[in-house]
């Protein structure tokens, strides 16, 4: 099987800090050792775009084991460290290059290997040279390189391009059309440099009008460049190619501010998240609030084996498998106990108690240790969600967006005035999501009754005003699906979950009430239903099998093959994406044959902002389909993901302040 998207750039990433010398050619012995004439000691500098893609997915012992004994911010007082080289990791801009050729000048390293994350500019590229030569540092540049990293990978199949506004940037209409271009020229710098990671050509899909149709163009002939100057590129290779599917974030509005029953989903919207670092506040005494609260930070990381397992699992498992985990652990830290006289917390790898027959129960102490501490982890992210839960009403959010559509104008006014509390912003959600799937019809006599309820619990309404003006072309667009499964009762479950786990986390010294925090959650799993975004992947990566919405909604997207000589066309203005309907098409009208082509492989892509809900739910359709025979991957990305709060407040607000 092809190595994950993550596994992919961390190799590249590996040998860029190898001074871009493949690791296959480090000899095995020099590869154990941190630093060697093959791999000497070096500084890392970096900008904030480059530490936000090696942070997501190296960790510092990570950048050890690479020889890097320091790494530093490219903005940053650094200090002279002759004798050493560097690696620098940029954006090629005008400010970093100016600081570069600052740092040549004052001599603070040996030699400098200038990596670029995306490629430079000619005309940049050419004043950086005129700089160089007139300022005689030359000859401390040893590499330049354009790097195709320009991404940040969150999870194996996932990645983001983390440009925020990028949503009210294409739908607004007081946006210039230098903008709009410099935008779109951007993601697709970005989807390229996915693309060449991943190493294969794909086909694009794409609907016709709009950004995405836009930028499809442009990366079809950027990747037709590729394949030109490419020798071993031909359009015979018998590889199988996967599927590049582009569509904007309008197509379906609702992933991005729904309510989820699946761990992941829930991690990012009740908790602080930054790309892969999760910012907690716990109270410094539980049994002593007016003590405050102290700061805590998680890491999500690859060996993380605990949320890769249960990651896109629904809530109630998760909290059974927690409580199984730390018995296991138990068990296992007991073993080790009996064996050596004392606790795995009192033994340490310089301990003097060791002898020959302990060593095999010593040498599982790190594991151990590791264990613990993942679980641990969980546990206390477990403990605030479930916090988060009682006091959103989450679980009665998300029971009651299993049905929402169906609710009439009068039983969702008084949902809103009279249920769930004072919860303003998940009201918000709730309201927003109904408005964009009832098949009521609203008046301006309606809107403004739910505006004015929404109002008097406390909500900002500013977004509704956008939502409304695109409610008719957004409903043209989702695809309804039936659930292949009925919800389910768990009960049992969380039932016993919550009398075994309140002991369990005691002992991991977490809350001792935990029967207390459950009271009243309810306990359900979520239907199995595809969202828009899932059955229009299906339709085009398994069309015989799709429904006949999804195969209706695809019929007429565009068909673009950078290997195929037919397969383009013309790029018009940046300012008809803004139009869904009137763009003439530039890629070519799908024959049947193209239609019906079915792909094991698929990359799936939102132009203005994605969400854990929808990752989870193509990568829960692909483990589906996949149980039934043919092996499918889907590698998921957008121009940033988001919480629903974050998505509200950074792209639909300020667009329904310029709506009338």
């Amino acid at each position: 099987m092809a190595p994950s998207l993550r596994d992919a750039q961390v190799a590249s990433l590996k040998t860029l800090l190898n001074l871009n010398t493949p690791l296959a050619q480090v000899d095995l012995d020099d590869a154990n050792e941190p630093s060697t004439p093959k791999n000497p000691w070096k500084v890392l500098v970096f900008d904030s775009r480059g530490r936000d893609i090696i942070s997501s997915v190296l960790r510092v012992h990570d950048l050890r084991a690479a020889g890097i004994t320091i790494h530093l911010h490219i903005n940053t007082t650094r200090s002279p460290i002759p004798g050493v080289p560097v690696v620098y990791l940029i954006e090629p801009t005008a400010e970093n290059l100016a600081i570069l050729t600052s740092d040549l000048q004052r001599g603070l390293y040996e030699n400098a290997h200038v990596n670029f994350l995306g490629k430079i500019d000619r005309p940049l590229l050419e004043e950086f040279a005129a700089q160089t030569v007139a300022s005689g540092t030359a000859e401390h540049i040893a590499q330049l390189f354009d790097q195709t990293l320009d991404y940040v990978c969150l999870d194996p199949d996932l990645f983001s391009l983390n440009m925020k506004g990028i949503f009210h940037t294409l739908q607004s209409a007081l946006t210039a059309d230098k903008d709009l271009e410099n935008c779109m020229d951007r993601v697709v710098d970005g989807l390229y440099s996915v693309i060449a990671t991943m190493e294969s050509i794909p086909v694009i899909r794409c609907p016709k009008g709009g950004a995405a149709e836009h930028i499809s163009a442009k990366l079809d002939r950027k990747l037709r460049d590729l394949v030109l100057s490419s020798k071993t590129n031909s359009s015979s290779d018998q590889k199988a190619r996967p599927v590049l599917i582009i569509v904007d974030r309008a197509l379906d509005l609702t992933p991005l501010l729904s309510h989820s029953w699946i761990y992941q989903s829930l991690v990012y919207d009740v908790l602080d998240v930054d790309l892969t670092k999760i910012n907690l506040r716990i109270p410094v005494d539980k049994n002593d609030p007016e003590k405050g609260t102290k700061k805590l930070s998680y890491d999500l990381t690859a060996s993380d084996y605990f949320w890769a397992r249960n990651a896109t699992l629904p809530f109630p498992n998760v909290a059974e498998d927690v409580t199984n985990e730390w018995n296991k652990y138990q068990e296992d830290a007991d073993k080790v106990t009996a064996k050596t006289g004392t606790s795995i917390e009192d033994l340490s790898g310089e301990s003097q108690q060791f002898a020959a027959h302990l060593r095999g129960a010593m040498e599982r102490l790190p594991e151990l240790r590791e264990r613990k501490a993942t679980i641990e982890m969980h546990m206390q992210i477990l403990e605030i969600l479930m916090e988060g839960i009682k006091n959103r009403h989450l679980d009665r959010c998300f029971h009651i967006e299993e049905e929402l559509s169906a609710k009439s104008k009068v039983q969702m006014l008084d949902l809103i005035k009279n249920d769930l509390g004072n919860n303003s912003v998940d009201k918000l959600r709730l309201f927003l999501q109904w408005l964009l799937t009832t098949e009521e019809d609203i008046s301006r006599a309606d809107l403004d009754s739910f505006t004015q309820a929404l109002e008097a619990v406390g909500a900002e309404t500013t977004a509704v005003k956008y939502v409304k003006t695109v409610r008719q072309l957004t409903r043209m667009t989702m695809i309804s699906s039936a659930p292949t499964q009925p919800a389910q009762s768990t009960s049992q479950l969380f039932g016993g979950f919550s009398g075994l786990s309140s002991r369990v986390f005691k002992d991991a010294k977490l809350s001792a009430n935990l029967e207390g925090v459950l009271s009243g959650i309810k306990n359900f799993l979520p239907k199995n239903t595809d969202l828009t975004l899932t059955k229009i992947t299906e339709s085009l990566m398994d069309p015989s099998n799709a429904q006949n919405d999804a195969i209706r909604a695809t019929e007429n997207y565009l068909y673009y093959d950078p290997k195929s000589s037919t397969a383009r066309g013309t790029i018009p203005a940046a300012s008809q994406s803004r139009n869904q309907q009137n763009t003439v098409g530039r890629g070519i009208d799908a024959t049947f044959g193209q239609r019906r082509q079915g792909f094991s492989e698929a990359i799936v892509f939102s132009v203005g902002g994605g969400s854990m809900d929808e990752y989870g739910n193509l990568q829960a359709w692909a483990t589906r389909t996949s149980a039934s025979g043919q092996n499918r991957r889907v590698v998921y990305g957008s121009t940033a993901l988001y919480s629903a709060n974050e998505f509200i407040t950074k792209e639909l607000t300020p667009l329904g302040k310029e709506s009338t």
